[in-house]
């Protein structure tokens, strides 16, 4: 008896390990951080603190995924750019010999593109595929969780879209409306570990 009741403890702590390991939940409020830009300076959440909102989208240059998004996102990017909305592109990839600061560069966006050395930040989001999108909403100075997930439910054909998650949750924000959907599976490309 005494066995089983350490093994019952045992498997409850497991679960609450694996729960603690997936990243931030809806709700929770979103630590500072401080990534490479592709300019070689650091770039910190706590730099747009004017910000009404702050759309982390991780992503790579690879990602069959990512590539079929990038027109959207760069297109949403600079619709909201003007209502207080910043985006910011996280590359989980960077370190892995595919994926380089140098490429990232190239590709020359209005809006930072972040390299995750060491995927500490996508691991402290939860992040599991490109593109992932998270929703921050700026709540008095601290940034508060408010989506995670698909950009929309048609990767491979823009005009097919029929319901815009991301875009439906940007709106719902500015207007401080309640988000009506706070979490879609994201489709894309696993982040590989390393």
């Amino acid at each position: 008896m005494k066995y089983l009741a350490s093994l019952a403890t045992a498997l409850l702590l497991s679960v609450g390990a694996i729960a603690q390991s997936g990243g931030y939940q809806l709700g929770d409020k979103v630590a500072d951080f401080s990534l490479k830009a592709t300019n070689n300076k650091n770039t910190s959440l706590s730099d747009f603190a004017n910000a009404k909102t702050v759309v982390v989208v991780f992503t790579n240059n690879q990602c069959p995924y990512s590539k079929l998004y990038e027109g959207r996102l760069i297109s949403l990017a600079s619709t909201y750019a003007g209502q207080g909305v910043q985006f910011l592109f996280v590359n989980p990839g960077v370190g892995d010999s595919s994926e380089t600061l140098e490429a990232m560069a190239a590709k020359n966006y209005s809006f930072p593109y972040l390299a995750d050395e060491g995927q500490r930040l996508s691991k402290q989001f939860g992040a599991t595929k490109t593109p992932e999108a998270f929703v921050l909403q700026n709540s008095g100075g601290e940034f508060v969780l408010k989506y995670k997930g698909a950009i929309d439910d048609n990767p491979q054909v823009a005009s097919s879209v029929k319901n815009y998650y991301l875009k439906n949750v940007i709106d719902a924000v500015l207007a401080n409306k309640t988000v009506a959907t706070l979490e879609k599976r994201a489709t894309g490309c696993l982040i590989k570990k390393y």
